[in-house]
């Protein structure tokens, strides 16, 4: 299946056509032994293009976050690639960020501390991450609380501090594997809109797991709804409005006409006639 620019929305003459950020080829995932050998993911040919917001739908165990993984290069698929731009090579730690699931911040270390903490791994300046972590807490508002430690905020505080250390080095790409799961639908929604003016502002490339259909029509600008596991690429659907969105557009028919189509889908409905990859 092949992407059009047309798909991609309208693009003159004098536009350069998107540029594929990340090429995922045929990639696949299995687990075990020949002998008992079982899949995880089947094959799936797809692209993400530069400054794109992709959410990646289906039920627990359809291999979300099994491609997501494979697309930051922290697990290797079975089969095909995951490329980064023209390198033939994967994604190197210092192009992405990563927001996992649970804040996973270290009790010991200060808000401010937490979010310089890829200054460590990385080997970057210290005062220049200083600086950053400190511009980024006023991104995610939160630059009152610098100096004080987790076991201090809220669990939507914690997230605002987790997408911050992401962001510090300046990545171009940013994983996020459902970092908004476990929390109440008031600050779930807050920090959707928070997430889509960071990416927005920051341009950067998000690749986003979640279970709440809404939320990723939301927030995409393409939605990849996957079957039951072993997971298998059915729908890459387009909302009907462009980016950014507000909560009002919830009230929308468009809206609900595209989060219907990706509950039949993961009901067990066919294949979407606009899948195009």
């Amino acid at each position: 299946m092949s992407q059009t620019h047309e798909q991609l929305g309208c693009i003159s003459a004098t536009e350069s056509p998107p540029r594929p950020i990340l090429t995922i080829s045929g990639v696949a995932k299995t687990y075990g032994d020949q002998d008992q050998e079982a899949s995880a993911l089947l094959p799936i040919t797809a692209a993400v293009y530069e400054g794109e917001f992709v959410s990646l739908v289906g039920p627990s165990g359809c291999g979300k976050t099994t491609l997501l993984k494979m697309c930051a290069g922290l697990i290797a698929p079975s089969r095909g690639s995951v490329t980064y731009r023209d390198t033939a090579l994967p994604i190197q730690p210092g192009s992405f960020g990563f927001v996992f699931q649970s804040a996973a911040l270290l009790p010991w270390r200060t808000v401010r501390a937490n979010v310089m903490l890829p200054a460590d791994i990385l080997h970057l300046s210290t005062t220049n991450a200083y600086n950053r972590a400190n511009e980024l807490l006023e991104l995610v508002h939160l630059g009152n609380v610098a100096t004080k430690y987790p076991n201090q905020l809220s669990g939507g505080m914690q997230q605002r501090v987790s997408i911050a250390r992401a962001l510090l080095h300046n990545p171009e790409v940013l994983f996020m594997d459902e970092p908004f799961g476990a929390l109440d639908a008031m600050t779930r929604e807050q920090l959707n809109m928070e997430l889509q003016r960071i990416s927005i502002n920051q341009a950067k490339t998000v690749l986003f797991v979640t279970h709440d259909i809404e939320e990723a029509v939301l927030l995409s600008d393409r939605v990849f709804v996957f079957s039951n596991g072993p997971g298998r690429l059915v729908a890459i659907l387009r909302p009907p409005t462009p980016r950014p969105r507000g909560l009002d557009v919830k009230a929308d028919h468009g809206f609900h006409q595209v989060v219907a189509e990706i509950r039949a889908l993961l009901d067990g409905g066919t294949d979407s006639s606009r899948n195009h990859p």
